[in-house]
């Protein structure tokens, strides 16, 4: 029998790191498939050995995006309606009048979010987008390929960009099944389904409840829990290195403990630089009292700004900035690719930092799978840069629902009580880890090192029903 051809589909960068940066492509050579990467992305998987297909000039219907947007704003509308919550309001991103085009697009979007804001409404919108998208030279282009590769599976590595629907319905055309991996712990309540596949993969039975809560299309036999690969890399010690080594590629100081600040993008946490400063003065405070500390800065790969120099400059002794090693291939923000050589880079910096400061991001589950503490900011500075921005709305987001237990991190309530919670960080770190662990048992189906063998075993599943 020959191997079974499968197409795994990259709309975009983001599924790099899970699945051509992980062990993701060589269990499945082990496990007899026939591999090959419909790539959507300017990085050149065969510098990897692997083998791709470029998709090219990927365009797609002009009224397409009006539609996706307006999708999204008519969830988030029935979400309200349905759960009467109104946190689903701060997943709705201001629509933009400045330029001809843009506001053409959002009036648009506008028309149709009054006038089709109801399930049926919804339903017809849905509809309306795959009418669209099967109707571009994309889809004809996506449809050529499939008639000439013939694969038996189309597996797409991101539910979110519009350039994933027309390949996906060029494959339903043919009658080969597909599915669709749920990216982010935090995707679904925020309404950013785009893609409809046969099959979901997700991380959890929690992300699986989430699934069939807010999209009541998709039955209960479409959705696989198969964890992320997201952390894979943290079990794979050859892609660890000695403390010493590491120190010396970075300029290090082997007499000093590190703690790691992981940034947020500027929009997530307008007022990082004033919390790294918080932190840096309270490590200082620390050194006096006789630690040898110092603050392993890792700011958000994708931020490129000078927002941080000056703290940075302030505090030349004890923020040693290591910046993330992902590619600017273009200029658009999602030409800003991870590497390979961050996976490792990020694998080592949790492995020699003592714990991670953040303003609630899923760092919190990296390093738990070392057994290390994480501490969320959770403080408002005076002097806000956005006077409509609070910590509160971070954490008000529904995905930290799933934190049933508040111990998992140590809570920073305010710039003057840092010192004393690093202090209890590192002297009883224990104190957080095994709630920690249970909530990235709740996030993530273990054992985490397996998600890509569990995603292979369901495709195997999946074929053979077929």
């Amino acid at each position: 029998m020959p191997n079974k051809k499968i197409f795994i589909l990259l709309p975009d960068g983001i599924g790099l790191r899970n699945f051509a940066f992980s062990n993701f492509q060589k269990i499945g050579i082990e496990k007899n498939f026939d591999i090959t990467y419909w790539n959507n992305t300017p990085f050149d998987l065969t510098t990897l050995g692997f083998n791709e297909i470029k998709i090219k000039k990927a365009k797609s219907n002009p009224l397409t995006d009006s539609y996706k947007n307006a999708r999204k704003h008519i969830e988030i509308n029935l979400n309200i309606k349905k759960e009467n919550d109104p946190v689903y309001h701060t997943y709705r991103f201001p629509f933009s009048y400045k330029k001809i085009k843009p506001a053409l697009k959002n009036l648009l979007s506008l028309f149709l979010i009054t006038f089709y804001s109801s399930t049926k409404g919804l339903e017809k919108v849905r509809k309306r987008i795959l009418k669209l998208e099967s109707s571009t030279s994309y889809f004809n282009e996506c449809l050529e390929t499939l008639q000439d590769q013939k694969p038996d599976f189309v597996f797409c590595t991101n539910q979110r960009p519009v350039l994933a629907i027309a390949p996906l319905l060029a494959a339903k055309k043919m009658n080969i099944p597909t599915a669709t991996f749920i990216f982010s712990w935090d995707n679904l309540p925020k309404a950013t389904m785009v893609v409809e596949t046969d099959f979901y993969f997700v991380w959890s039975e929690h992300m699986k409840k989430e699934l069939l809560h807010y999209y009541p299309y998709i039955s209960e036999k479409q959705i696989i829990i198969t964890g992320t690969p997201q952390f894979e890399n943290h079990f794979e010690s050859n892609l660890r290195v000695a403390k010493e080594q590491f120190y010396k590629e970075h300029q290090l100081d082997l007499n000093k403990k590190y703690i790691c600040y992981s940034g947020d993008d500027i929009t997530t946490c307008p007022d990082d630089p004033q919390y790294l400063s918080d932190v840096a003065e309270a490590v200082r405070k620390l050194n006096v009292k006789g630690y040898s500390l110092a603050i392993l800065f890792r700011r958000c790969p994708v931020d490129f700004s000078n927002r941080f120099d000056t703290v940075i400059a302030n505090y030349p002794d004890i923020i040693m900035p290591i910046t993330p090693l992902w590619e600017r291939i273009g200029q658009g923000w999602n030409t800003i690719l991870p590497t390979k050589a961050d996976v490792i880079l990020q694998t080592n910096t949790i492995l020699h930092t003592e714990m991670v400061i953040n303003l609630g991001s899923s760092m919190v589950f990296d390093y738990a799978a070392y057994k290390k503490p994480c501490a969320f900011i959770n403080y408002d500075v005076k002097a806000k840069i956005d006077k409509n921005w609070s910590v509160s709305k971070i954490y008000n987001y529904v995905h930290f629902r799933s934190m049933t237990n508040k111990n998992a991190v140590i809570w920073l309530g305010s710039a003057n009580e840092i010192a004393d919670k690093i202090e209890f960080g590192l002297q009883h770190p224990q104190h957080t880890i095994e709630d920690a662990k249970t909530w990235f048992e709740i996030i993530n189906q273990h054992p985490p090192q397996e998600a890509s063998k569990r995603i292979w075993e369901a495709i195997k599943t999946i074929i053979s029903k077929e």
